[in-house]
């Protein structure tokens, strides 16, 4: 094993010489630094070669991902030292707010990983030390955290950063994943006291909520809460902190994942004293500040110069204006340079429309799509003699047959009157795109939700979760909650098959989603469902409808099997009205005289709701038929008629499956599906 080891880690090395070389050979090229196709290309062709060596996709996926950043990281700091060459690139001193082992350190390491072994990490109890190490000289860079995906902005590293002269020269995000921690594995029951630094506890605040005989204290950083109850020997104390912080003091987890939410990340910018140039082939954000004249209109005139130079803006915060109560300083993040013209045009009209104006820095981005993993093409992995597959997005002719329908689109008068005025084309003429992680369904690509009908087990939901992901699939599905005919059949594991979806999901990298049945368990399914689903059974559960449109969570909304197409629309509309605009909508089969299948499905209903609304449509071939043989047929019916994408169902035992076995495909029948499906999108791709 020691041996293997080692010959990896001189494949690397070696692969890093190489990487050094194409630096230097390369130097002018134009995508110099990320070719997206290319490595969308390698990483199909590294699966496919790992699948034919017994090796599973997203392992594969996971460790050329990692690879491929490192690569992008060496070729971005050679820019960047080719860009600055008076800026020390040897011996460098870095500070952090807290301790060693605190959130701010491990981002400061992740930030500087290429330059390690000259790197000099210092720790200061405060953001405002922190700074004031930078003005002084003391540091060359500082880490600081600016924003977390639960708790929101950080307000002191804001107002710090229009009060210090700093440049931000970077940014960093880091996944954070709080644990309970303590000197011994003791029941959660015993605990009386945590520790942790205040963010940390605003992250796991309902997770703190359901100890209510806990006191919790805030402490400099979650490094120094640990060394707060080791001194103390306090078997009833406990620190919130990562496991990294855990295993460099030697102490026990008592819980794991105990944030807020399960996509718990925080954002750090990097600050040095002066400004750093970036090659214009770097994908880079511009950070501004600035304060409006007090007069009616000022904010609206600089958004609507940032978008007249096509600038795309990614975050917009405000903050009181220090001395002059009711004003406010905006902090603004856009994408691009300041040496690109439309940004260097949008700072000059923003100077004469302001009354103060500070640009902190551009610097490479690390959070827009530009930065995003590229990851194996749909399909990809079934076809290993294809290492640079065509894209597989759903057919021209869906976009085609919108085009040729805009004249017979139901004019808005009509919609009003059936009961759907937000959900019509006539109200919103574009297709909206509903954002489920980093899949985006109504795009460009065609999506596959897939997964058993119900969670039986671990072992079961993991297997169909491994191959959802081998087989490109992109979002799992599973049900917890089961609506059935019976009372007698099974109704599903509840919330315990919900955290056995949602773990099976995180393992494979894939968002989930499950259907909802009650008012009473939307919030908590919510909390980590990625989509709910409304099944046909409680299409029209207008109670349902309207608590799941106040909740910021994408909606599946399945067609009733007796329900017209203006039934489903209206009943999307109590979605939208609701203030939920992530709205799927699911044509799953209707109720005919046939009964060679469970339910006939409107291949029909594509087009025609393409023609009456702007949401996103998917078929559902497996409770159509109710057949397995008839579901691959039907699923690229699909694709031919121009939905968005297909909810399909599997399972590893068909024959033994607690729900609706015989309409789940084999793991093989997947396999055969996700091929079909490829082969389809790439054809008519091609026309």
């Amino acid at each position: 094993m020691d041996q293997i080891d080692r010959a990896l880690l001189e494949a690397l090395a070696r692969r890093r010489e190489v990487v050094e070389h194409v630096i230097r050979t390369k130097e002018t090229e134009a995508d110099f630094v990320r070719d997206q196709d290319r490595e969308e290309a390698l990483l199909t062709a590294r699966v496919s070669l790992g699948r034919e060596l017994g090796l599973d996709s997203y392992f594969v996926t996971k460790i050329f991902q990692q690879v491929l950043d490192h690569s992008l990281r060496i070729q971005r700091d050679h820019l960047v030292a080719e860009q600055n060459p008076d800026v020390e690139h040897d011996a460098v001193r870095i500070g952090y707010q807290g301790t060693e082992g605190a959130y701010s350190h491990e981002a400061a390491r992740k930030h500087f990983a290429s330059r390690l072994d000259h790197a000099f990490f210092r720790g200061y109890p405060t953001f405002r030390e922190l700074m004031e190490g930078v003005q002084a000289g003391g540091l060359d860079f500082a880490i600081v955290p600016i924003e977390n995906t639960t708790a929101g902005s950080i307000n002191e590293a804001y107002d710090l950063l229009a009060r210090f002269p700093v440049s931000v020269i970077g940014e960093e995000v880091l996944a954070i994943d709080h644990c309970l921690v303590a000197l011994e594995k003791v029941p959660l029951g015993n605990i009386r006291r945590i520790y942790s630094h205040p963010l940390a506890i605003a992250q796991c605040g309902d997770f703190l909520a359901g100890l209510p005989e806990c006191k919790v204290e805030s402490a400099p950083d979650t490094a120094m809460a640990v060394e707060r109850i080791k001194r103390a020997n306090d078997l009833s104390q406990a620190v919130i902190a990562s496991e990294e912080v855990a295993r460099m003091h030697g102490l026990e987890i008592l819980k794991r994942r105990i944030a807020n939410r399960r996509d718990n990340y925080t954002r750090f910018v990097v600050v040095a004293r002066e400004a750093m140039s970036y090659d214009a082939r770097i994908p880079c954000k511009t950070s501004l500040i600035l304060a409006t004249k007090h007069e009616e209109g000022a904010l609206v005139r600089c958004l609507n110069t940032l978008a007249a130079h096509h600038l795309s803006m990614t975050k917009l915060e405000s903050r009181p204006r220090p001395n002059v109560p009711w004003e406010y300083l905006f902090y603004i993040d856009i994408e691009g340079n300041v040496t690109d013209p439309e940004v260097s045009a949008a700072i000059d009209e923003l100077s004469r429309d302001v009354s103060f104006l500070k640009v902190l820095g551009s610097y490479p981005a690390s959070t827009t799509e530009s930065a995003r993993p590229s990851v194996p093409k749909l399909g990809a992995a079934a076809d290993s003699s294809d290492t640079k597959p065509a894209q597989a997005p759903a057919p021209k002719t869906k976009k085609a047959a919108v085009a040729a329908s805009a004249d017979t689109t139901p004019p808005l008068e009509v919609a009003i009157k059936k009961g759907y005025k937000l959900a019509s084309r006539a109200h919103h003429p574009d297709d909206s795109v509903v954002r489920i992680g980093d899949v985006l369904v109504g795009g460009d690509d065609f999506v596959v939700m897939a997964g058993p009908c119900s969670v039986e087990s671990w072992d079961q939901v993991r297997a169909c979760a491994e191959l959802v992901r081998d087989q490109g699939g992109q979002v799992l599905r599973g049900g917890v909650f089961k609506p059935r005919t019976s009372t007698y059949s099974f109704q599903g594991l509840g919330y315990e098959g919900l955290d056995l979806l949602v773990r099976a999901g995180e393992e494979f990298g894939l968002p989930v989603v499950t259907e909802v049945m009650h008012p009473a368990d939307v919030q908590r399914v919510a909390e980590d469902a990625d989509v709910l689903q409304v099944g046909a059974r409680n299409m029209q559960n207008f109670a349902l409808l309207r608590e799941i449109g106040h909740v910021d969570r994408p909606v599946l909304l399945k067609r009733g099997a007796m329900s017209s197409i203006d039934e489903l629309l209206a009943a999307s509309e109590y979605l939208l009205a609701a203030g939920n605009h992530q709205v799927m909508l699911c044509e799953r089969g209707i109720r005919t005289f046939e009964t060679a299948t469970r339910f006939t499905l409107d291949i029909g209903a594509v087009p025609v709701l393409k023609e009456r609304t702007h949401l996103p449509v998917i078929v559902d071939p497996s409770h159509a038929a109710g057949v397995r043989q008839y579901v691959i047929p039907l699923a690229e019916a699909a694709v031919a008629a121009g939905a968005d994408g297909i909810i399909v169902e599997f399972h590893p035992a068909p024959e033994e499956a607690l729900s609706d076995g015989p309409q789940a495909l084999t793991f093989e029948g997947f396999g055969e599906l996700m091929q079909r499906l490829h082969r389809l999108t790439q054809a008519l791709r091609s026309e």
